[in-house]
């Protein structure tokens, strides 16, 4: 079997769709060496409008786009045509985009879906999402998780964890500490996370590190941590690219908050979880699949979620015990549903299936 990938994300996306990319083009070739994999850069126009020629001329009996997107000239070839769908954010939450980004996203991506032999959705809650909004017939769509990166799966020991904290933050590393990840906008919620801060009394209330980046929000949220006086409580480091070090931060952490409105699949709960973490996280979209039974769960638009969260935090710090149960039970969850071999295998027989269909 000779397979073409969408390659633009694995080449110059460092984070979670290159990762993406990466991991599944990584465990295919060695899950599946026998076959070739052929991974396309193409300049912008090439890569819309004549990749599906170009690797159909080239022997490719399958094409799979990554990344929400295949070339417009796919439909009709003898190849077949998979791609994966992360979300739809952009109508699901369009107030983080500008006008042109939704509508040339709903043009280029939506087409794919509808354009695609198969859609992979990375949780069943973007399924559903794919099925409202493109009108994608269910049996188009398979469902197969986001695979977490391999080195998560491997446990930072502790003398390990606190070198790489101790290198990046000084000889005093960190106070205990409850963390944060992901980007900062409006539709991750660190807002919500900032108000159940302000309401955990002072001499409670633990370090939070806030590891990630923004623009307008971000602001936001630096007024509301002047405003409540809660500068001393939290840290925000916005150029921590070693991934090492942030599994030595989850592996710290007390707990993880995530309390996003919209994920596709929210795999920070996952990489947490897999250090044994206890994750505070919302019942919306795809978190409780990611989550797991075990999790403590919020819903973020309800008019009390912020003092849920406190509860939660205070809870989660107080008592160890509890929170090292919730930790074990999650990491269970995460090592039985998205295993890289799993998930991996679970790819390669949707081509296989895709490619003996008639």
């Amino acid at each position: 079997m000779k397979i073409g990938f969408d390659a633009k994300r694995f080449y110059h996306n460092l984070t979670g769709l290159g990762n993406y990319s990466r991991t599944i083009v990584g465990g295919l070739k060695a899950l599946f060496p026998e076959n070739e994999y052929v991974l396309y850069d193409e300049k912008s126009f090439s890569r819309t409008f004549r990749l599906g020629n170009k690797a159909e001329s080239e022997g490719c009996d399958l094409f799979h786009g990554l990344s929400n997107e295949l070339p417009f000239d796919i439909k009709g070839r003898k190849l077949k045509s998979i791609v994966t769908m992360h979300d739809i954010a952009w109508l699901t939450f369009p107030d983080m985009y500008h006008w042109a980004d939704r509508h040339i996203y709903n043009l280029k991506y939506g087409s794919s879906c509808k354009r695609a032999d198969k859609v992979i959705a990375i949780s069943e809650s973007t399924k559903v999402d794919v099925m409202h909004f493109y009108g994608v017939p269910e049996e188009r769509i398979e469902v197969i998780y986001q695979p977490v990166q391999d080195y998560y799966y491997t446990p930072l020991p502790e003398e390990e964890c606190n070198r790489l904290i101790k290198e990046h933050f000084g000889e005093e590393g960190l106070p205990p500490f409850i963390l944060y990840v992901g980007s900062i906008n409006s539709r991750k919620n660190l807002l919500g996370v900032l108000h159940a801060m302000s309401l955990i009394p002072k001499s409670e209330r633990p370090l939070l590190l806030i590891v990630g980046n923004g623009r307008e929000y971000r602001r936001e949220c630096e007024a509301f941590i002047e405003k409540e006086g809660l500068r001393e409580d939290i840290r925000m480091e916005t150029s921590i690219h070693n991934n090492q070090l942030l599994q030595a931060l989850y592996t710290k952490a007390l707990l993880f908050i995530y309390p996003s409105f919209y994920e596709g699949f929210g795999l920070p709960v996952v990489e947490a979880a897999l250090q044994k973490t206890p994750v505070i996280t919302s019942t919306v979209s795809s978190l409780p699949e990611a989550a797991g039974p075990d999790a403590c769960l919020i819903d973020p638009h309800a008019a009390d979620a912020a003092e849920h969260m406190a509860m939660y935090i205070q809870k989660l710090c107080s008592d160890r015990a509890y929170a090292l149960s919730i930790g074990e039970k999650m990491e269970c969850y995460s090592r039985k549903m998205f295993t890289p071999e799993k998930l991996t295998s679970e790819i390669f027989s949707s081509y296989e299936k895709l490619l003996h269909s008639v």
